[in-house]
């Protein structure tokens, strides 16, 4: 009987479990009661945290990172002679074969991330719900946008310096666009091994932007620029939105063709938008591809936080480096905005609209608008914010398209 007991005790999960794995609940927990209790940004936050709970159980049929094998029998091909009257007929050759593909659920639907399908979908849905005509309306928050890539330059350095090779640190340094699928789309080229540290890295700093953002913008500006109020914005006309789309695809693409995949698939989900005759083909990438693709990638990139990778010291330097380029790139689109302020003292810019630089598409132009409130009750910048936030969107790509032009050879 106690034999029995114990054999039946061996086939639980309760003999595979290691000290590392409470560790990851623990972790697991603390996402979930930020996405739950605290809302930020739960879309995002939910299938991650409930995917790494998962990923830290002695689980079946889940994740196994098997290889696809396939088995194949000796095919028999006819013998090659000299006249055609010999050739065997077509019934001679015998072609029995095999194929046998094993793997758990996430083996396949995490296909999606290997294959880089899923973050140019991704994009698809991000430009159809995406209105360009705040930085059609105000260019110049285009140099907000772009100024806000300094984080990842600044982190690609210093992670080089860390010890990590040139391809590393572009997927590290990517973290600090704020942009999840752009960042799994660069790891996945340059660094396949660190693409669950990156990935993870990215969205969750992506959800926690109400909370690192604002102190930096509070440190870097006086009460003064945070009441700053702005000139509304002109009325953006169909026509310029639907050029705008065409020509920023066609100027990204040939200035880096690398980031093709992830440009035009913004660009068509925005065209779908505003061109005004597809209605059901942008509901459905607004709504039902964009809503799927974000259970499957979120819940794909939280199967990755394994506890014997996660709590790596190279996976905690990933997230500790992921910080500081966020950080730096807040700071750059603030301080941008302030040297626009001091060449242009007649036409000011709210310095804190120069955080949504990053491309955290609206969590970033929200929290300008939020900080903004504080101060000012009467004082709405969300729409000036979201200028620069669509910018970051297109400058991150860009980025990753010159990340993967000059070091994906």
């Amino acid at each position: 009987m106690f034999s029995g007991l114990i054999d039946f005790l061996q086939t639980t999960g309760f003999t595979q479990l290691t000290w590392k794995m409470p560790v990851m609940w623990g972790v697991s927990g603390v996402l979930l009661w930020l996405a739950v209790r605290k809302r930020f940004e739960p879309l995002l936050l939910v299938p991650i945290a409930f995917g790494a709970l998962v990923a830290n159980l002695p689980t079946r049929g889940i994740y196994t990172d098997a290889t696809f094998t396939v088995e194949s029998r000796a095919i028999i091909e006819p013998a090659q002679t000299d006249t055609a009257t010999t050739a065997a007929p077509d019934a001679e050759l015998q072609r029995n074969r095999i194929e046998r593909i094993e793997g758990g659920l996430y083996d396949f639907i995490a296909q999606g991330i290997r294959l880089e399908i899923f973050p140019p979908l991704i994009f698809l849905g991000v430009g159809a719900l995406t209105d360009f005509g705040p930085l059609i309306a105000m260019p110049r928050t285009l140099l907000l946008g772009a100024v806000a890539q300094l984080g990842l330059f600044m982190t690609f350095m210093g992670a080089n310096l860390l010890g990590f090779t040139a391809k590393q640190s572009a997927s590290i340094g990517i973290i600090g666009g704020a942009d999840g699928p752009t960042a799994i789309f660069l790891a996945n080229k340059l660094a396949p091994e660190l693409l669950g540290a990156v990935a993870v890295a990215a969205y969750s700093y992506m959800a926690l932007v109400p909370l690192i953002q604002p102190p930096i913008m509070r440190l870097l500006t006086t009460k003064k620029e945070r009441v700053i109020r702005m000139h509304s914005l002109r009325v953006v006309s169909k026509l310029e939105k639907l050029l705008f789309a065409l020509v920023v695809m066609i100027v990204c693409v040939l200035l880096v063709p690398a980031a093709s995949p992830l440009i035009v698939m913004l660009m068509l989900g925005n065209f779908l938008r505003e061109c005004a005759v597809t209605e059901r083909l942008v509901k459905a990438s607004q709504n039902e591809i964009i809503n799927v693709l974000t259970i499957f990638l979120g819940t794909s990139v939280g199967l990755t936080m394994a506890a014997e990778t996660f709590l790596a010291p190279a996976t905690l330097k990933i997230i500790l480096l992921g910080v500081v380029a966020f950080a730096f790139s807040t700071a750059g689109g603030v301080l941008c905005a302030k040297l626009m302020n001091a060449l242009s003292p007649n036409n000011p810019v709210n310095p804190l609209i120069g955080s949504a630089g990053v491309s955290a598409v609206p969590m970033a132009a929200r929290v300008s608008q939020t900080e903004g409130q504080k101060y000012d009750k009467g004082n709405h910048l969300l729409m000036h914010a979201m200028g620069p936030n669509v910018a970051g969107v297109i400058g991150t790509a860009i980025a990753a398209g010159y990340f993967l032009s000059t070091l994906g050879r």
